[in-house]
C-alpha cells in the first residue's frame, strides 16, 4: 500500500503541477485562461480511449507489466511538457505542442487508476476496502499539497540551461515516474499466491475468502462483461463520478489562479490558500474511508461529502471579499472534494466481479474522468469570458451538487453477506 500511495502521488502531481507551472507559461508562451483550460481537459480525452482495454490487461494479465509501462510512458511525456516552444520544435504551433502532449499525457497513463482499484479487489475483501483505498487515494489530494509549494518553489529558484522554472517543473516532476515505473517491474506482486513474504496459510486464507466473495458475484451474474457495460448501476456510477470530476478538476486546475487574485495578499497567503483545502482533504480520505467500513455503510458516506462540497463552493463565491470565511469554506470544499473516493469506488465491485468488474470500473473512469475535459475547459472559458471565476464556480457547485443527489440512490447490494454493507 505504501508503494502504491507513492505511484499514485507522482502520478497525480504530473496530472496537476500544470495548475502552478501555468503561471509561467502562459507569461512565457501567451497562453490565456481559456487555452490553458482546454489543454488540461485535453488529458482527459486521451485518457478516455485506452482506460477499458487497460483496465481488462490488468484483470487477465499482469499488473505489475501494465503498470510499469504505464508509468515510464506518461514519465517521458510528462518531462517533454517543458520543451514546449524552444527553437528546435519552431516548426509546430505552440499551441499544438501543448495540446498534444497533454492528449499523449493521458493515453500513456489511461488504465492506471482503474487498474489500481481492480488490483486492490485481489488483495482486499470487500469489507475492508474502502480503508484500503483510503490509503491509496489520499495522494489525490496530498499531491496538490505536495505539488503546489514544490512546483512554486522550482519555478522560483531553478533555471539551469537558461530554461525557465515552468520548463524545470515538467522536467524534475516527470522523470520519477520513469524510474518508478522501472522499480514497478521487480517490485510489485500481482495476486497473494505469488507472494513470497506471505505465509502459506496467509495465501490460503485470503485467496478463500476473495474466492468466496468471487462465487457470490458470479451466481448474481456479476461475471459477465456485458454486465458491466449495462448495468444500470454501472451507469449511475459514471454520472455520478462525471459530476464529481467535473467540479475537482475544475477547482485544481485553477485554484493557484484565483489566490492569485486575491487583493492585498502574500505569496505565502496564496500558496496557503492553493494547498490547504487538500490538507483537509487527505484526512477526510482516511477519516471517511474508515469509517465506512466501521459502520458497513456506503451510499451516504459517498453522497455527504459531495454535498458538503457544492454548499462550500458557493460560499467561497458569495463572500469571496471575505478572506476567512472564503478559506473555511475552502477547507470544507477539500472535504467535499476528496472525501467520497475511496467509498465511491467499492460500489462497482459490490455486485460484480472479474471482467464485468474491470469493465465496469474502466467505463466509470474513462467517461466519468470526461468531467476533467469539461470542468478545467468551461472555467477558463467563463473566466476568459468574463474576466472573473464567479461564474465558474457557480457551474462548478452545480456539478457537485448533482453528484451529491445522484449518490443518494445508490442502493447497497443483494448479497446477504453483504446486505449491510
Amino acid at each position: 500500500m505504501p508503494y502504491l500511495l507513492l505511484l499514485y502521488l507522482v502520478s497525480f502531481l504530473d496530472r496537476t503541477n500544470l495548475a502552478v507551472a501555468s503561471l509561467g507559461m502562459g507569461k512565457d508562451l501567451g497562453f490565456d485562461k481559456a487555452v490553458i483550460g482546454a489543454g488540461a481537459g485535453v488529458f482527459f480525452l486521451g485518457y478516455f480511449l485506452l482506460e477499458i482495454p487497460g483496465t481488462l490487461l490488468v484483470e487477465k494479465w499482469s499488473a505489475r507489466k501494465w503498470i510499469a509501462r504505464i508509468m515510464i510512458s506518461w514519465g517521458i511525456v510528462a518531462a517533454a511538457m517543458g520543451l514546449i516552444g524552444l527553437p528546435f520544435l519552431s516548426g509546430i504551433d505552440t499551441k499544438t505542442q501543448f495540446n498534444g502532449l497533454r492528449f499523449l499525457l493521458g493515453l500513456g497513463e489511461a488504465g492506471f487508476f482503474p487498474g489500481i482499484v481492480i488490483y486492490l479487489s485481489h488483495w482486499f475483501r470487500y469489507e475492508d476496502r474502502a480503508r484500503a483505498k483510503s490509503f491509496f487515494m489520499v495522494s489525490i489530494p496530498g499531491a496538490t499539497v505536495i505539488s503546489t509549494p514544490l512546483s512554486k518553489y522550482i519555478m522560483s529558484h531553478v533555471s539551469w540551461f537558461d530554461l525557465s522554472g515552468w520548463r524545470w517543473v515538467f522536467i524534475l516532476e516527470g522523470l520519477p515516474a520513469v524510474v518508478l515505473g522501472v522499480i514497478t517491474l521487480f517490485y510489485l506482486t500481482d495476486r497473494p499466491k505469488d507472494a513470497h513474504w506471505l505465509d502459506s496459510d496467509e495465501k490460503a486464507w485470503i485467496e478463500g475468502e476473495l474466492d468466496k466473495e468471487r462465487e457470490a458475484r458470479t451466481s448474481e451474474g456479476g461475471q459477465s462483461i456485458w454486465r458491466g457495460v449495462l448495468n444500470p448501476r454501472v451507469l449511475l456510477l459514471t454520472a455520478i463520478y462525471f459530476f464529481g470530476a467535473t467540479g475537482l478538476y475544475g477547482l485544481t486546475f485553477f485554484l493557484p489562479s484565483i489566490a492569485e487574485k486575491m487583493k492585498g495578499t502574500s505569496d505565502l497567503t496564496q500558496t496557503v490558500v492553493s494547498t490547504l483545502p487538500y490538507v483537509f482533504g487527505c484526512a477526510a480520505v482516511l477519516i471517511n474511508g474508515w469509517h465506512s467500513d466501521k459502520t458497513r455503510e456506503r451510499r451516504w458516506h459517498t453522497s455527504a461529502p459531495l454535498l458538503i462540497g457544492a454548499v462550500a463552493m458557493a460560499v467561497s463565491v458569495l463572500f469571496k471579499d471575505n478572506l476567512a470565511v472564503v478559506v473555511t469554506a475552502l477547507c470544507f470544499l477539500g472535504v467535499g472534494l476528496h472525501a467520497h473516493y475511496p467509498v465511491f469506488w467499492t460500489h462497482p465491485s459490490s455486485r460484480l466481479t472479474g471482467a464485468a468488474a474491470a469493465v465496469a470500473v474502466g467505463l466509470i473512469n474513462s467517461c466519468g474522468n470526461l468531467g476533467g475535459f469539461f470542468g478545467p475547459t468551461i472555467v477558463g472559458k467563463l473566466t476568459a469570458e468574463k474576466g472573473s471565476f464567479d461564474n465558474g464556480m457557480w457551474f462548478l457547485s452545480g456539478c457537485l451538487l448533482a453528484a451529491g443527489v445522484l449518490s443518494a440512490f445508490l442502493t447497497p447490494p443483494k448479497t446477504a453477506k453483504l446486505a449491510d454493507a
